[in-house]
C-alpha cells in the first residue's frame, strides 16, 4: 500500500507541474491570429477579427475609443437572400455602414459580403478602375468581345466583393481590447436569426513578430522539460 501511495503522489507532481503559475486571465487568451468562423442557417461568417490598431488612425481600441471588426459573410443560399442587420455586444455600441450606394447590408444568394479593415473612400464605380476622377467621364468605347458580351458589363460582373466593402465599427469602447483575448459578438440575421462569435484580436505584424520568438523558445523549453 505504501509503495502505491508513493507512485500516486509523484504522477500528481508531475502532472500539474505544467500547469503551475497559470492565471485565470491568460486560461482564457487564444493566439493572437486572425479568424474565428461561425454558421447560422445558411450563412457563413469568414476569418472574424477586431483589426489592430494602425498608427494615424482614429481607432486605438482603448476604453472609450474605437475598433473595427473584419469578417467575409456569404450567403449559401441558391436562392434566399438575407440581411446584416445590426451586431451586439458588451464591448459598445455598433455602427455598421453599408457598401457605397446602399442603404442596408444585403446578402444575395450565393454573394460573399466583406467587412473592410479600414475606412474607405468613395468607391470608384465598377469596371471604370482608370476613369478620369470626374463623374461626367464615362466609357467612349464598350465594345463586344468574342461572345457578344460587353467588356464593361463582364468587368460589373467579376467586380472584386472587397472593391465595395461594408464598415462595421465598435464606438464608446467599455473596455480596452487585447490581443491573445476573444471577445462576444452576436450576429443578427433578418432571416437566418442570430449566432454568437467569440471573436479574436488581430495582434498586428509587429506583435506577431515578437510573440512569435517568445513562444519558439518557450516551447523550446516546454518540450525539454518534459
Amino acid at each position: 500500500m505504501v509503495p502505491v501511495a508513493a507512485l500516486a503522489a509523484g504522477a500528481a507532481i508531475a502532472l500539474t507541474g505544467c500547469s503551475s503559475g497559470q492565471i485565470s486571465q491568460t486560461a482564457d487568451q487564444v493566439a493572437a491570429i486572425n479568424g474565428n468562423h461561425a454558421d447560422i442557417g445558411k450563412v457563413a461568417l469568414r476569418n472574424v477579427h477586431i483589426v489592430f490598431p494602425a498608427q494615424g488612425t482614429e481607432y486605438n481600441n482603448t476604453k472609450g475609443g474605437k475598433a473595427i471588426i473584419a469578417l467575409s459573410i456569404i450567403n449559401n443560399s441558391p436562392s434566399v437572400p438575407d440581411e446584416l442587420t445590426s451586431l451586439t455586444t458588451d464591448l459598445g455600441t455598433v455602427k455598421i455602414t453599408p457598401a457605397a450606394g446602399k442603404s442596408t447590408v444585403e446578402l444575395s444568394p450565393q454573394q460573399t459580403v466583406v467587412a473592410a479593415t479600414k475606412p474607405v473612400k468613395a468607391a470608384t464605380p465598377a469596371g471604370d478602375a482608370h476613369a478620369a476622377p470626374t463623374s461626367s467621364a464615362a466609357p467612349t468605347s464598350a465594345k463586344p468581345d468574342a461572345h457578344g458580351a460587353d467588356h464593361a458589363d463582364v468587368a460589373e460582373a467579376t467586380v472584386d466583393p472587397e472593391a465595395r466593402p461594408i464598415l462595421i465599427e465598435i464606438t464608446g469602447l467599455t473596455k480596452d481590447i487585447t490581443p491573445g483575448l476573444t471577445y462576444n459578438v452576436a450576429f443578427n440575421f433578418k432571416q437566418n436569426g442570430t449566432v454568437q462569435v467569440q471573436v479574436p484580436v488581430d495582434a498586428g505584424a509587429a506583435t506577431a513578430r515578437q510573440e512569435s520568438d517568445k513562444s519558439g523558445a518557450t516551447e523550446a523549453e516546454h518540450k525539454g522539460g518534459h
